[in-house]
């Protein structure tokens, strides 16, 4: 059986990544900056609006991003996920076969349903806005789980984005417990502060007995902790998860490795496009410490690897700045 750096839990999502005005998102009346569930219908009405514009497709969901970003660094990553028998569906396969991740779609027969997509919209400020129809991603249920890849790996990552589907969540606490069962340590991404603010129930239930690594951002982790500081909220934190690592946008990250606090110095760039940099963060982090890299040094090679990112469209590194990543953590080994 296979060694797998990673084993990954979460949404397949074929993005559509388009750039906009911001007056264009009030045009639309879509929130800027956070992530927004929809119905199929509104996702056609969104797309009907921006057709004509120059857009990028990719495989995604929030932990795909990663388990890819596992893979792009060389190591080996397993994801379990749920789409459609549709054209959306046989991209989506094939992306992710691409890109060198293996799947429980290698042997799971697909069924009727229309594949998750999401539209994401970047903004001249570099922010991203996406808006998500899940479709057949949120029957994501226990039968999808390999449970002999998973006993076989490093690390167990869910993403925080589950929250919003009773069957999901219920799936991520299976995977959990059987993770626990096999000593496999489970990482966890609150992954959006809509999720915090309005799926708080299936974050508590997938937290409950707490993980042993947490990614979030500075506004998840103050709107999950309630806390009205970064120094509340890394106490807050504490309770839930052994380790953590806060992203801080261009003030570089945050690290607690389970003793001490390790700040990270940011990376000075010109961000066009944030989409997928904190789902690159955690994919990069996992690696290195899959290498035996110490937290400290997987923060540094995680900021280093999302500041390339984000100078480029797209959730995934350029060939080039694929190559500078790869040259940078070997650095270190």
């Amino acid at each position: 059986m296979t060694n797998f750096n990673v084993y990954g839990l979460g949404n397949a999502l074929v993005d559509v990544e388009i750039e906009i005005d911001v007056e264009e998102l009030d045009k639309i009346a879509v929130e800027k900056g956070v992530m927004t569930l929809i119905d199929e219908q509104r996702h056609a009405e969104l797309l009907d609006h921006v057709h004509g514009k120059q857009h990028r497709r990719a495989c995604g969901g929030s932990a795909a991003n990663t388990i890819i970003a596992v893979a792009q660094l060389g190591g080996k990553s397993f994801y379990s996920c749920r789409i459609g028998n549709d054209e959306t569906g046989d991209f989506y396969f094939t992306d992710l076969h691409n890109e060198g991740v293996d799947s429980n779609l290698e042997h799971t027969p697909r069924e009727e349903g229309v594949t998750g997509k999401c539209l994401v919209m970047i903004t001249p400020d570099a922010d991203r806005t996406m808006n998500t129809f899940l479709g057949i991603t949120s029957e994501l249920t226990e039968s999808l789980l390999d449970f002999e890849a998973l006993q076989n790996s490093s690390f167990l990552y869910i993403e925080g984005y589950l929250a919003s589907s009773p069957t999901a969540v219920d799936t991520a606490v299976t995977a959990i417990s059987k993770a626990r069962e096999a000593s496999v340590p489970v990482a966890f991404s609150l992954s959006d502060p809509a999720m915090v603010q309005f799926c708080r129930e299936g974050l508590d239930t997938m937290l409950d007995g707490g993980v042993e690594l947490l990614f979030c951002n500075e506004d998840e982790a103050i709107a999950y902790t309630g806390a009205d500081s970064i120094d509340g909220a890394c106490e807050g934190l504490k309770k839930i998860a052994n380790r953590f690592a806060i992203t801080l946008g261009a003030d570089g990250a945050l690290i607690f490795d389970g003793t001490e606090y390790h700040k990270v110095a940011p990376f000075a760039v010109k961000a066009v496009d944030t989409n997928g940099a904190g789902d690159l963060f955690a994919g990069s982090f996992l690696y290195a410490l899959t290498r035996g890299l110490s937290e400290a040094r997987a923060g540094e090679i995680a900021s280093f690897a999302s500041s390339k990112l984000v100078t480029s469209f797209g959730p995934r590194l350029t060939v080039d700045h694929l190559a500078e990543v790869r040259d940078y953590v070997g650095k270190f080994n």
